[in-house]
């Protein structure tokens, strides 16, 4: 039932018509996100697929985000994973391999759609946006990065009253990952541990921990 969902979702989000609209409703969901939301945490449900349409990878679990530049990705399934932004660095653990991999979170999230959702930067400082029509009940606007190396195509988002419900990034590759959000609460508070990594011991670390 819930993979039927799921594809339900996907063929709508991944099939928006491609007619360019005035600034309207979805624009101005963008802004007061943008402007209004400090904190978020939702159910994610994550499917990735190729340039000919074929679903290569599905996955779940819960996300929150602290605004400005703090989330965390906490994956359940299919395998236990988590992605940490803690303002300074950003943290990849693969529980299942007992490996880490860190970076400088400026450097990892420059002009990339995690920095959307976590800075506060204006969006139209950094992509071309338009909105485009659908016919599944939710505001779309189409954002395509002015710089030429952001290393992704284009971002979809999509809004309902109620505010974030489904992000469509496409890659370089024409390869598409859908995120859907739900059970979703903003502005409520959230512990300063969730976003603080602390290295298991015996894990192997592979990049520079220190500032």
């Amino acid at each position: 039932m819930i993979l039927l969902r799921t594809l339900n979702h996907a063929v709508l989000a991944l099939m928006i018509w491609p007619v360019m609209l005035m600034a309207g409703p979805a624009t101005e969901q963008l802004h007061r996100f943008v402007d209004e939301v400090t904190s978020m945490q939702a159910n994610f449900e994550q499917i990735v697929v190729d340039s000919r349409g074929n679903i290569v990878e599905e996955a779940s679990g819960r996300f929150y985000l602290q605004r400005p530049g703090q989330f965390r990705w906490d994956y359940q399934q299919p395998f236990a994973q988590q992605i940490v932004a803690d303002g300074q660095r950003l943290w990849f653990y693969d529980i299942d391999l007992e490996q880490i991999t860190v970076n400088a979170q400026e450097d990892a999230l420059s002009d990339s759609p995690a920095s959307l959702l976590s800075g506060r930067s204006v969006p139209e400082d950094n992509y071309h946006i338009v909105e485009v029509s659908s016919d599944d009940g939710l505001y779309w606007l189409e954002l395509t990065p002015i710089q030429s190396d952001a290393g992704f195509q284009r971002l979809s988002l999509a809004f309902s009253d109620d505010g974030l419900q489904q992000m469509v990034m496409t890659d370089s590759f024409d390869q598409r990952t859908l995120l859907i959000f739900s059970a979703m609460q903003t502005n409520s508070e959230l512990p300063t541990s969730t976003f603080e990594f602390v290295v298991p011991a015996g894990v192997d670390v592979v990049g520079e921990i220190d500032q």
